[in-house]
């Protein structure tokens, strides 16, 4: 009998949360090991400097809730300080370009992580095997070492300041602990291929494992966190660690095409995909081709409106009032259709500029009680700053709040910005047949729609679903990746369209996910990812 199956964007990840189920571990323990173990094996798209959001199901314990970790801006966070500052906002709208670049590099850009109370909530509530047990294999990989994936190779030469942001070239070089960790002795970038070791994080990781999340919030690593900030201009307190908590919710709920689905509540990316697939609902979109111009017209204007929603509206519930009802609501999608129906093209108001950073990562686990984990953490963007000697990198995640004051994502002390991570689960006359989720910034919700939008009205299969090419529109522009022919994109012009073309043909998130169909579970990992789905 099949005890799990895991899927997520690195096979080193994916292996620790598989050995976990094949100890006994239940799904919760596997994503949990997983998650420890990318924060090791891919240091810039996650880990204990970080934050996340997951959805936990566990039918045989009649458990079904959303668990968010989000990072929240520092006690000292002044809402107008950056407000003299702005250069510009990127594109899609993920993040804003500053003087100075304070909230990109170093230690300014750093909310206060949440990805280790993360894990050990979910944990503490859920799991079966013991804390010690589930680190045990992300410590080995860090002492022992793990090898540079091309993926990983790719994201460390990316060229972010043609966009306005630093290059993450010089976000390896901010730390001491990251220059010798990622730049061989001639100064150079490690190659493919290259193993390393970390032995700063191992320690780290052997401290928690001994002493559990407050090793971080409250005890031995806290000191040299906060003296660290301290000698650096950073904002990050004691006081800022030690009462920070994760907040557990019931999960947001919609439907489409008669099956409910279940994601999650802001201020992460669930309402987002509801909305889309809410308006997309009104259309028949298994009478058009797949990715004909016409479907993808349908799709980006839907994608451009949830868009414009979220800037106005959504954010952190505890410091605005999300009208998630309107938003979530079936009339509020047929308005929107039939203005997609009449025209003109739907316009995205933008301050300026570039693109997303794709430094996330994504979790899917199931076991044989059907129980499942569905799990996004990331830095946001990271700050490149690291601590001597504790080998991880902190989030950048305040690059993304608004430095306007008076807006929904606008600074304020203890308050989490908008995310579009957003783990959901669909499911079929009360049985579970869809869960999903991915990393890639702004193009997350909408990566997570079309995926469903492929299963549901074109009927692919999973791993189909999850490789077809797709688009993401956050703006007048539609990004879109290069499989998508020359022909489609001419008659999206023709109708006003304009167009951004990768030069990737795997782009624009990068979706993991478990499908359920005929009493059989199937993983699909991205091919944009180095990823896979490992069943044992």
């Amino acid at each position: 009998m099949t005890h799990g199956l895991i899927v997520a964007p690195q096979p080193e990840a994916v292996e620790a949360g598989a050995l976990i189920m094949m100890k006994g571990g239940n799904c919760v323990d596997a994503a949990v090991a997983c998650a420890f173990a990318q924060g090791v094996v891919d240091p810039q798209m996650c880990g204990i400097g970080g934050f996340g959001t997951l959805q936990v199901y566990l039918p045989k314990l009649d458990v079904h809730e959303i668990l968010n970790f989000h990072a929240q801006a520092p006690a000292a966070t002044k809402e107008d300080q950056w407000a003299d500052l702005i250069e510009g906002e990127t594109r899609d709208g993920f993040g804003f370009i500053l003087k100075g670049r304070v909230n990109d590099l170093g230690y300014q850009a750093v909310a206060v992580p949440g990805s280790l109370k993360g894990y050990w909530d979910i944990h503490s509530a859920y799991g079966k095997l013991s804390w010690q047990d589930i680190i045990e294999p992300a410590i080995t990989l860090a002492r022992e070492g793990f090898t540079i994936r091309p993926h990983m190779h790719t994201y460390w030469r990316s060229n972010e300041s043609k966009l306005g942001r630093v290059d993450m070239i010089e976000k390896l070089r901010f730390s001491e602990d990251s220059r010798t960790l990622y730049f061989n002795e001639k100064g150079e970038l490690k190659e493919q291929g290259s193993v390393i070791k970390n032995p700063g994080l191992a320690q780290s990781l052997s401290v928690i494992a001994e002493q559990g999340a407050d090793a971080f919030y409250d005890g031995p690593l806290t000191e040299r966190i906060v003296d660290d900030f301290a000698n650096n201009g950073g904002l990050l307190s004691r006081e800022d660690l030690h009462s920070y908590q994760t907040k557990t919710t019931a999960p947001l709920w919609g439907s489409y095409r008669g099956l409910d689905i279940a994601t999650n509540t802001p201020p992460g990316g669930g309402l987002m995909v509801l909305e889309i697939l809410n308006i997309l609902e009104n259309f028949d979109l298994s009478a058009l081709k797949h990715n004909s111009a016409e479907y993808l017209h349908l799709v980006a204007e839907a994608m451009k409106i949830a868009t414009i929603d979220k800037e106005k509206f959504i954010g952190d519930p505890d410091f605005i009032d999300v009208p998630v009802d309107r938003l979530n609501s079936k009339s509020y999608a047929k308005e929107c259709a039939d203005r997609i129906r009449k025209g003109p093209l739907v316009h995205v108001e933008r301050y300026s500029g570039p693109e997303e950073s794709k430094d996330t990562t994504h979790i899917t686990a199931m076991d044989e009680t059907g129980g499942i984990v569905t799990m996004t953490h990331t830095l946001g963007y990271p700050s490149g700053a690291i601590t001597t000697g504790l080998g991880f990198m902190y989030n950048g995640s305040m690059n993304i709040f608004d430095p306007r004051p008076g807006r929904p994502g606008s600074l304020a002390p203890g308050k989490s910005r908008f995310s579009a991570m957003a783990p959901t689960i669909l499911f079929d006359k009360g049985e579970p047949m869809l869960a999903l989720g991915a990393p890639g910034g702004t193009a997350i919700t909408m990566a997570i729609a079309q995926v469903i939008l492929n299963v549901v009205d074109f009927g692919m299969s999973i791993t189909d679903a999850v490789a077809a090419p797709r688009i993401s529109a956050t703006s007048d522009v539609i990004d879109l990746v290069n499989r998508i022919p020359h022909f489609v994109t001419d008659e999206l012009e023709a109708m006003g369209h304009k167009i951004d073309r990768s030069y990737q043909s795997y782009t624009l998130a990068a979706v993991h996910a478990i499908q359920i169909k005929d009493g059989k579970w199937i993983g699909g990992a991205d091919p944009a990812r180095d990823g896979m789905p490992l069943e044992v």
